[in-house]
């Protein structure tokens, strides 16, 4: 019985290994077929095996517990250099902050601040980041660790104002020139 299933199952498998026969027809196009033609000389093409890829199976990604773990690393993540009471005066609306973070930044992670829950510049690795331009008025600021573009931990966001002096205002011009006497 298993030498009758045996049989079949090659049988079956014959038309799968069928020949390749290569030959030019009347116009002079060469033509590639598994029948060859009647009266026409053709050519048997021989074929390399054909590449076979085993499935592999999706691989595990690590216990999320672990890696969530292992990439939020660390204890203290926070801005420094914000005002906390008192408005920040910044003129031109440009000022630095600094980064605390402990332990230090992982190799493969950076620095990005988030002004008004927006990313603001370009990840770094420097622990003093600047801001420029910041329009007067309440903000928040808040600095993420950055795993390429994942946000791996956050600072706790710091509401703060920035002041900015009107220079166009009337009590900062220059008094106007006393006038002379003339003489």
């Amino acid at each position: 019985m298993r030498l009758i299933i045996s049989c079949l199952l090659l049988a079956v498998a014959l038309p799968a290994a069928a020949q390749i026969y290569k030959y030019t027809d009347a116009n002079g196009n060469t033509v590639f077929t598994n029948q060859p033609p009647d009266g026409t000389p053709t050519e048997k093409v021989e074929l390399p095996p054909t590449n076979a890829v085993q499935i592999q199976p999706p691989s595990q990604p690590a216990n999320d517990d672990a890696s969530a773990e292992q990439q939020a690393a660390y204890n203290l993540v926070e801005l420094t250099n914000l005002p906390d009471e008192e408005a920040l005066r910044a003129n031109n609306g440009t000022f630095s902050v600094g980064v605390r973070l402990d332990p230090r930044l992982q190799p493969g992670h950076s620095l990005r601040l988030r002004l008004d829950g927006e990313p603001y510049g370009q990840p770094t690795n420097v622990p003093r980041l600047q801001v420029q331009n910041v329009d007067r008025g309440e903000h928040t600021l808040m600095v993420d660790v950055l795993a390429g573009t994942t946000v791996v931990q956050s600072s706790a966001p710091i509401t703060f104002t920035v002041q900015r002096v009107n220079t166009s205002s009337p009590a900062l011009r220059p008094p106007p020139p006393t006038p002379r006497p003339n003489n």
